[in-house]
């Protein structure tokens, strides 16, 4: 028992070689790298950075033949660090575990990789350093892998608050699904004013929940719509028929690279949107088209009622 103990709190080095297999494997390991990240479930750790320890150690297929001092023979400790910087660039995240079984899956892409031991800990959150620990080997990345599936490319249309009222919104919904593609809407805030804030990122959330609060308005008038917020519902949804208006406050907030446009410019918003999900084209019913739109644009007068 003293020396499971003493195991769990090891480094990951000796872990790895306390269970190692018959089989001789060779490790490589990086310790203490240290990054500054947003990352965090707690609303206290959106807008801002803290520091995060990355110990990790790669159990490798020893080579067959000479390395002849060639880095381009080896699994290279860059190979690990990009690992780490790939999945925090990704997106935001907020849970250690999440970033800890990316890693060890990027890791293990790698043709030498045949086990992983990943320690993430956060060393800003308390007195002493709060982390996770896993284990991963290339058997169960395999056996977990799923295939490819085809990249799906969603009809996202834009509604004014005009277009919402209109008479003509079942019609329009009936067009735009008898195309058989998938379907997204985005809204912008009603025509309330929303509440103003002194700080930045507190009206930014002021401003995103005003176009949430507008997306269960819409889906109030057309029982087909759904208020939909994450990825993964999101690309359920298109795979399976249904019918989505966003809630862009998650994915706005957790993404790294995110929209430069605030939240109450919902156009742009919804521009960037179709862009990150790979739109076909991007429809605007009443209002007008983002400048500069990075998908195919096409705009319609509240008053038409084909589409």
């Amino acid at each position: 028992m003293a020396s499971e103990i003493r195991l769990a709190f090891s480094h990951p080095s000796e872990r790895s070689e306390a269970t190692a297999t018959t089989t001789p494997l060779d490790r490589i390991s990086v310790r203490d790298h240290t990054v500054e990240v947003e990352i965090g479930a707690f609303q206290a750790e959106r807008g801002v950075t803290q520091r995060v320890c990355f110990n990790i150690v790669v159990e490798v297929r020893p080579l067959t033949g000479p390395i002849d001092d060639d880095v381009d023979r080896i699994l290279s400790y860059d190979k690990v660090t990009e690992a780490i910087a790939f999945e925090l660039a990704d997106e935001r995240l907020n849970l250690l575990e999440t970033v800890a079984e990316r890693v060890a899956d990027r890791i293990l892409l790698e043709p030498q990789a045949m086990r992983v031991f990943v320690r993430v800990e956060k060393l800003d959150r308390g007195p002493g350093a709060l982390g996770v620990e896993i284990v991963r080997s290339r058997e169960t990345v395999v056996a977990a892998a799923a295939p490819e599936e085809e990249t799906l490319h969603p009809e996202l249309v834009y509604l004014s608050n005009a277009a919402i009222a209109s008479p003509h919104l079942t019609g329009w919904i009936d067009q735009l699904a008898a195309m058989g593609r998938p379907l997204i809407f985005c809204v912008g805030p009603t025509d309330v004013a929303a509440p103003q804030a002194d700080h930045p990122l507190a009206q930014r959330r002021v401003d995103l929940l005003a176009i949430e609060q507008n997306a269960w308005v819409l889906a109030a008038r057309d029982a087909r719509c759904k208020v939909v917020d994450t990825r993964t519902e999101l690309d359920w949804a298109m795979r399976n028929g249904q019918i989505c208006v966003w809630a862009p406050s998650k994915i706005v907030l957790d993404a790294v690279d995110g929209p430069s446009a605030k939240g109450a410019d919902a156009v742009a918003l919804a521009s960037w949107f179709a862009a990150t999900f790979d739109a076909r084209e991007m429809l605007v019913i009443g209002d007008d088209g983002p400048v500069d739109a990075p998908v195919k644009l096409r705009t319609v007068p509240v008053s038409q009622a084909t589409l």
